[in-house]
């Protein structure tokens, strides 16, 4: 009895699970709630004389707070990312 060998280089037959007219769901974040996350670690930063955060936060806040500034006005989300960096600076030069 011949077995048939599959080929792992061949295109992947996949059917689909949810029918041609599924539409995968999109996230949105709540404005306001992303805003108010923005507004304490904003004030952390101006509460302190020196970094609030271990080297792996400052990173990611650096990284992650002008990605959340996308879901506000742009106006906002401008004047925001301009605090940060500011705030950031100022630390590091205390550091």
């Amino acid at each position: 009895m011949a077995r048939k060998q599959l080929d792992f280089f061949a295109p992947a037959q996949e059917s689909d699970l949810f029918g041609d007219d599924y539409e995968a769901p999109v996230f949105r974040p709540d404005p306001e709630r992303v805003r108010e996350r923005l507004h304490k670690i904003l004030a952390e930063a101006r509460a302190a004389q020196r970094f609030p955060w271990d080297t792996r936060r400052i990173s990611l806040y650096q990284t992650i707070f002008p990605q959340m500034t996308g879901c506000l006005p742009e106006d906002e989300g401008a004047q925001l990312r301009l605090e940060f960096d500011t705030e950031i600076a100022r630390l590091a030069r205390a550091a």
